[in-house]
């Protein structure tokens, strides 16, 4: 299957010192919005679980964790490559890799999400810092899955041309 890329002119910034062009205007664009609040909900919720950590924690945190920690990572490497090119944020939407990857990110956030706002609110004591950050990680967490599937959305279309 044959598809036509079209590169449309962008604004960018560079420094004479330095010859990395970053494609700023790839962030105006709705999909890089979405990346780059799905990036900065990811760093919240990493970020929560991180902090709160003991050192013990159950099935559920240990997932939720995992799956926040690769996906933010993930998306990282997507934006930065989009915004270091400016032509990978025209030429990776028509691929199928950004329609895996999101429905892959939303599927897996969403499970490790409901698992772990599952998990917290059957724990026998809920008081502390702890539970009440990782269940707003958790629901953060719900937030960010959405976002995924809003994105895996918007690959479906690009990648079918529609």
């Amino acid at each position: 299957m044959s598809h036509s890329v079209t590169i449309t002119r962008t604004t960018t910034s560079t420094t004479n010192t330095s010859y990395i062009v970053l494609n700023t205007g790839y962030l105006k664009s709705f999909s890089g919005i979405l990346k780059l609040f799905e990036l900065l909900l990811g760093i919240a919720t990493v970020g929560i679980f991180g902090y709160y950590w003991n050192g013990s924690a159950t099935n559920a945190e240990i997932f939720f964790f995992l799956m926040a920690t690769t996906f933010l990572i993930g998306t990282f490497c997507l934006l930065l490559a989009c915004l270091t090119s400016l032509s990978t944020g025209g030429i990776i939407a028509k691929t199928i890799y950004e329609l895996i990857y999101h429905s892959i990110a939303a599927i897996l956030l969403l499970a490790a999400s409901l698992t772990l706002v599952i998990h917290l609110k059957d724990r026998r004591y809920r008081y502390g810092n702890q539970y009440e950050s990782y269940m707003a990680g958790g629901i953060i967490g719900l937030v960010n899955a959405v976002l995924y599937f809003i994105s895996a959305f918007l690959a479906h279309r690009s990648y079918r041309g529609i």
